[in-house]
């Protein structure tokens, strides 16, 4: 046993060791529904940590993840659905099956090779089980929605539906605002929710036409309002102005000044 093997021990008998009759209270009162919660909170820590670029606050995270997901398993364990060593051997077989091209004798020339045989592995797999195949996959409701949208444009493009290019886009998005615009003028708020998320979605796949990632655009577009923001703030007290009493003209005069200064 290496010194990760024994530490992953550790932590399945400090979560054993909670969940016993005179253990935490509150641990044992936990559900897989109560702490999904957890996860998802914690996997969004972890990719803070990863964009703030500090290894010992990546390890953090990691392990904090890494707890909850076992202590997942644990609760499942409890009840005999599944043993946490039936989730690693079928993660351990699952990504031998879908690498034919390192464990098997199939050939591949790059990358995109790689996509497709996983696809196609992908689609048996859901035949096997009776499950219906798409190449859209099935991507989780869950997901935020501008990463879904690009992950569905990203998909669909695998098979050819898709722009030619940024261009085709551009054009397309000025027919979804004309579309938001007709619907604005004629005030039906559904038809208008309907043509708002046509517009989002396709600026989801303009961005990943450009090369970019959309969730990860709009995510840096917040933090520099947010920093904006908060230097116009700073700038209208320290001429002792109350930004709620300040007209529109003179923020948008502090804004400018804050986005040359941040």
């Amino acid at each position: 046993m290496n010194d990760a093997d024994a530490r992953v021990g550790d932590l399945l008998a400090i979560i054993k060791r909670l969940r016993a009759p005179d253990g935490c209270p509150w641990d044992r009162e936990q559900t897989p529904e109560s702490v999904k919660k957890y996860v998802v909170e914690g996997t969004y820590e972890l990719v803070d940590a990863i964009d703030g670029g500090d290894p010992s606050k990546v390890a953090e995270e990691l392990g904090d993840l890494m707890f909850m997901l076992l202590f997942i398993a644990g609760m499942y364990e409890e009840t005999g659905a599944f043993r946490l060593a039936d989730v690693l051997r079928g993660a351990a077989e699952k990504m031998v099956r879908r690498h034919p091209h390192i464990f098997g004798d199939v050939k591949v020339k790059d990358a995109g090779d790689v996509v497709a045989n996983w696809q196609a592995i992908k689609a048996c797999e859901a035949k096997d089980k009776g499950e219906r195949h798409s190449v859209l996959g099935n991507l989780p409701r869950s997901l935020p929605a501008l990463q879904r949208a690009f992950r569905l444009g990203e998909r669909a493009s695998r098979v050819g539906f898709d722009w030619d290019d940024a261009r085709g886009v551009l054009a397309r998005l000025r027919e979804e605002e004309q579309e938001l615009r007709d619907a604005m003028q004629g005030g039906r708020k559904e038809e208008v929710m309907h043509e708002a998320g046509d517009l989002l979605f396709t600026m989801a796949n303009l961005a990943r036409k450009l090369g970019t990632n959309p969730e990860e655009a709009l995510h840096q577009a917040n933090e520099r309002f947010l920093r904006r923001f908060q230097a116009m703030e700073a700038l209208l007290k320290a001429t002792g102005k109350d930004l709620s009493r300040c007209s529109l003209e003179e923020m948008d005069d502090a804004w400018e000044q804050a986005k040359d200064s941040v």
